[in-house]
C-alpha cells in the first residue's frame, strides 16, 4: 500500500483552508443594548435631587452573554448573543433617564458617582431577576427602598413584572427594556407620593422685622454714704 506524502507548504495551505471553512460555518457574534425609550427631558426642573443606587443586579446577570431561560427554568448562555458593554451600566442609565423625565429634575446622580451631590431622595434598588427565553416571557423581579435626605427609609416595595414577546433575541431585549421602563414609572410614582419629597425642598428664608427693644435708661448715680462729721463743743 502506498502512503500519501504532503509537502509542508501544502500542509499549511490545507490548514488555512480548514480554519477558513470553520470561520464560515460559525455565525458571527451579535451585540445588543437595552432600548432607552424616549424619556422626556426635564422642563421646569421642579423635582427633587435624586440619587439612584446602590444598584445591584443578580450575580447570574453580571456577564457579557445574554442569559436564556429554558422551559424547565434552567439557564443557558449563547456565545453568539452578547451585551454591547456592561448590562449593569445600561440598566442604571435607562432608569436614570426615565426618572429624570418623569420627575422633572435634572439633579440626578448614579451611585457611586456623587461627588459634591446632595440628594433629597435616594433609591436603593436590587434586581434579582431579569431574563427571558425563546418560549419564556420576559420577567423582572426587584425590590427597592426609598430614603430621604436624612437617610431615613420612607418606602419600600417588592414587585414582579412580566411581558410577552415573539421569541427572537431582539424581541426579548425589547421586552426586557420595556419592563425596566415600567419599573422606572413605578419608582417615579412612589417618589412623588413621598411626603419628604416636598418637605425637603429648599424654602425661601422668611424675613422678619427686627424686634425693638426698650431703650435702656442710664444707670442711677451711686449715692455715697454721708461722711461722719466730728462735733466740737467749747
Amino acid at each position: 500500500m502506498r502512503s500519501l506524502y504532503f509537502s509542508p507548504p501544502l500542509l499549511l495551505l490545507l490548514a488555512a483552508l480548514t480554519l477558513q471553512g470553520c470561520a464560515v460555518l460559525q455565525p458571527p457574534a451579535q451585540f445588543y443594548q437595552l432600548e432607552q425609550g424616549n424619556p422626556e427631558l426635564p422642563q421646569d426642573d421642579k423635582g427633587p435631587a435624586l440619587l439612584l443606587g446602590p444598584l445591584k443586579l443578580a450575580d447570574y446577570l453580571l456577564r457579557e452573554n445574554l442569559v436564556q431561560r429554558e422551559l424547565d427554568d434552567s439557564l443557558s448562555l449563547s456565545g453568539q448573543t452578547l451585551w454591547a458593554g456592561s448590562l449593569q451600566d445600561d440598566v442604571g442609565q435607562l432608569l436614570l433617564g426615565q426618572l429624570a423625565g418623569q420627575l422633572d429634575t435634572s439633579r440626578v446622580a448614579l451611585y457611586p458617582d456623587r461627588v459634591g451631590f446632595s440628594s433629597e431622595v435616594q433609591v436603593v434598588l436590587n434586581i434579582s431577576r431579569l431574563d427571558s427565553g425563546v418560549q419564556q416571557p420576559a420577567v423582572l423581579e426587584a425590590q427597592w427602598r426609598l430614603l430621604d435626605s436624612a437617610g431615613v427609609q420612607r418606602s419600600s416595595r417588592v414587585l414582579r413584572l412580566q411581558a410577552p414577546h415573539g421569541g427572537t433575541v431582539p424581541e426579548q431585549v425589547r421586552a426586557q427594556s420595556q419592563l425596566l421602563q415600567q419599573l422606572a414609572g413605578e419608582l417615579a410614582d412612589a417618589i412623588k407620593s413621598m411626603p419628604v419629597a416636598e418637605a425637603a425642598r429648599p424654602r425661601k428664608p422668611v424675613v422678619t422685622a427686627p424686634v425693638k427693644r426698650p431703650e435702656s435708661k442710664p444707670p442711677a448715680p451711686l449715692i455715697e454714704p454721708a461722711k461722719q462729721m466730728e462735733v466740737f463743743r467749747f
